[in-house]
C-alpha cells in the first residue's frame, strides 16, 4: 500500500482496511477522510471500523461519503473545508482513489494552475483530462 501524494499535503489511496490505518499512522498521516459511503460494494470495510481504528491509532477520521459519477460542488467545497482544516498530511480514500483526486482536483482549480492539477494527478496515476474543462472554467471564475 503506497499512498500517492497529490501535493504535499495530501495523499490519496484506494479503500483501505482497518487493519491498515495503524502502518498509516506509522507513515506520518494525521487525518484520514473517507469519501466513500458505505454499502457502496459488497464486502467492504464500514466507515465504522475504519473510523474505530483510526481513533485506536490516534489518527484523525473525517467521513465525507460522496456518491461516484455524482460530485457536487457542494462536495468539494467540503473537501476544501475538511482538507483546509484538517492535521496535515492528509489520507483520503473511496473506491479507486480517483473520486478523491477529482474533489482535490476541483477544490485545488483557481488556487493552482490546471497543468500543475493535471501533472500532480497524472504522476499518481489519475487521469482528469475529462475534468481539463472544468478546472479551467473554475479557475477563470476564480480571476
Amino acid at each position: 500500500m503506497q499512498p500517492k501524494y497529490l501535493d504535499d499535503d495530501i495523499a490519496v489511496l484506494p479503500q483501505i482496511d482497518p487493519s491498515d490505518v495503524a502502518g498509516l499512522a506509522d507513515m506520518g498521516f494525521k487525518t484520514i477522510v473517507s469519501n466513500r459511503p458505505d454499502n457502496e460494494e459488497p464486502g467492504q470495510p464500514t466507515t465504522a471500523a475504519v473510523e474505530q481504528a483510526a481513533a485506536d491509532a490516534g489518527v484523525v477520521f473525517k467521513s465525507q461519503p460522496v456518491t461516484s459519477g455524482a460530485i457536487t460542488f457542494n462536495d468539494v467545497a467540503d473537501f476544501k473545508e475538511i482538507v483546509d482544516e484538517a492535521e496535515k498530511p492528509v489520507l483520503a480514500f473511496c473506491r479507486s482513489g480517483t473520486r478523491c483526486t477529482m474533489l482535490w482536483a476541483l477544490s485545488s482549480a483557481g488556487h493552482t494552475p490546471t497543468e500543475a492539477i493535471m501533472a500532480s494527478a497524472d504522476a499518481a496515476g489519475y487521469n482528469l483530462e475529462g475534468l481539463r474543462r472544468q478546472l479551467e472554467a473554475l479557475a477563470a471564475a476564480e480571476q
